[in-house]
């Protein structure tokens, strides 16, 4: 006999089946035990009555949360006022005949039980293997791989070409000290803080491209919203007659992307008791300048002189959007050349700033992008401007001897937007394995106090 998922049951009213899976619940009602099961498909109750199986019932006596079990028994109908109107499979039950106890769990460290799993970020953290399996935490990564999968859909909706990029490279794209050494051999090479020289050469190649990419960034940062290591996509496209024909691409792909959570996640969205974000038919688009007079306005902050927005400028642009314009989501344009990378296109008719845009969504950036510099003198003057490395940088610069159209591109953080979707307290939440300043899967700090330990 065959494995049936836990989902399929409600097919097999009557039949003797065999299931597969984690325990999640156990609840011992005097000669029966009854037991929740979960597979990847969902969860069905499982009735253990001694009267019908004392070997089902022998081996049922010894079995706790998270042991994993194969079960066979005969699917049926509950009673109507026993009907699970929540569950998918609240229908049925199974009458479990015999129990094989697969493999055994440990006593576990807290209740994996209930809806929630009420930790500080810490433990759940320390605990990531055991955590990932309770439902409401492993639902954070169907919305995010909904994120990345829409993403990839929508560009190759417009003719894009996926492509993967290196993770070692001779020297960060953006010129910063944001960048990992890493020794190559005999040689000094960084990890990728993004595929932007990449991307940009790919556009040679292919015209319009895409990749989903592990970027790193050695920010010594510790915020609810900076990961070390984070999931990027990037889009990259040439032939534009405008930088606002790459700011409408991004747009396209946002609300794709929100749609599809919509859509094939909205019983996630109802477990977080949430809202997908509102987006209008437009996007609002405000200059930067424009929007730090706002929020002066609004709040008497006034930082009106700065190149960049702050987290709580962010938060307050936001919140005018959703006011003023009913949207969860704004762009801000033209920030100024000091503040963007050197590949940035400055606007002919507005000096010293660029045509570059970020996404800002429920008070955080989602995503940076803009028009790019095609024309190679001009790059290089830049790049110098910059302490870029031309002779590291030549594969780059080659791409822009030999014929580059205007081009522009843009990146979104998959962490960020999983995270502002269900609203989230931390960006770590919505990261399988978070790295930042204090923790690689195990807390930095915990592995320092062991290390002065034993020496």
């Amino acid at each position: 006999m065959t494995r049936t998922l836990v989902s399929e049951t409600i097919n097999h009213s009557g039949e003797r089946v065999i299931v597969e899976g984690w325990i999640h619940l156990r609840r011992d009602h005097g000669k029966l035990i009854f037991l929740s099961l979960r597979d990847r498909s969902g969860f069905l109750q499982i009735v253990v009555n001694a009267k019908e199986s004392s070997s089902a019932y022998e081996a049922a006596k010894d079995i706790r949360p998270e042991f994993a079990v194969k079960i066979e028994g005969i699917v049926k109908k509950r009673p109507e006022n026993a009907i699970d109107k929540s569950s998918a499979t609240g229908s049925v039950e199974l009458e479990a005949q015999e129990i094989d106890v697969l493999s055994k769990s440990e006593a576990l460290p807290f209740d994996m039980g209930g809806k929630d799993l009420n930790l500080e970020l810490p433990t759940l953290l320390d605990n990531r293997s055991l955590t990932l399996r309770h439902p409401k935490v492993s639902a954070i990564f169907k919305v995010q791989e909904t994120v990345i999968d829409a993403f990839r859909i929508a560009c190759k909706k417009k003719d894009f070409t996926e492509f993967q990029s290196p993770v070692i490279v001779p020297q960060g794209a953006e010129g910063g000290s944001e960048v990992f050494e890493i020794k190559y051999f005999d040689h000094k090479a960084y990890l990728a803080q993004s595929p932007q020289f990449y991307k940009q050469i790919m556009v040679g190649a292919f015209e319009r491209v895409f990749t989903v990419n592990k970027t790193l960034r050695a920010e010594p940062s510790v915020t609810t919203r900076h990961l070390t290591e984070v999931t990027t996509l990037d889009a990259e496209f040439g032939f534009i007659d405008s930088w606002l024909d790459v700011m409408d691409m991004a747009e396209y792909v946002i609300k794709f992307m929100i749609d599809s959570v919509n859509n094939k996640n909205s019983d996630v969205l109802k477990m977080y008791n949430v809202t997908p974000p509102k987006v209008s038919a437009k996007i609002p688009r405000i200059k930067l300048r424009d929007a730090q007079e706002i929020i002066f306005k609004r709040t008497g902050r006034d930082n009106r002189q700065e190149p960049d927005l702050s987290p709580e400028d962010e938060r307050e642009i936001c919140r005018w959007s959703l006011e003023e314009k009913n949207s969860d989501l704004v762009f801000v344009t033209h920030y100024p050349i000091v503040k963007r990378p050197f590949y940035t296109f400055e606007d002919p008719e507005d000096k010293g700033f660029t045509l570059s845009f970020d996404l800002i969504g429920r008070g955080t950036e989602w995503m940076t992008g803009g028009q790019r510099i095609n024309d190679y003198a001009k790059l290089v003057e830049n790049a110098k401007k910059r302490g870029i490395d031309l002779k590291k940088s030549e594969i780059y610069l080659q791409a822009f001897r030999y014929g580059m159209p205007p081009e522009g591109g843009f990146s979104f953080g998959s962490e960020r937007i999983t995270m502002h979707i269900l609203e989230l307290k931390n960006v770590r939440e919505a990261s399988l394995f978070p790295r930042d300043m204090e923790r690689v899967d195990e807390r930095l700090s915990e592995i320092d106090k062991e290390n002065t330990k034993t020496h």
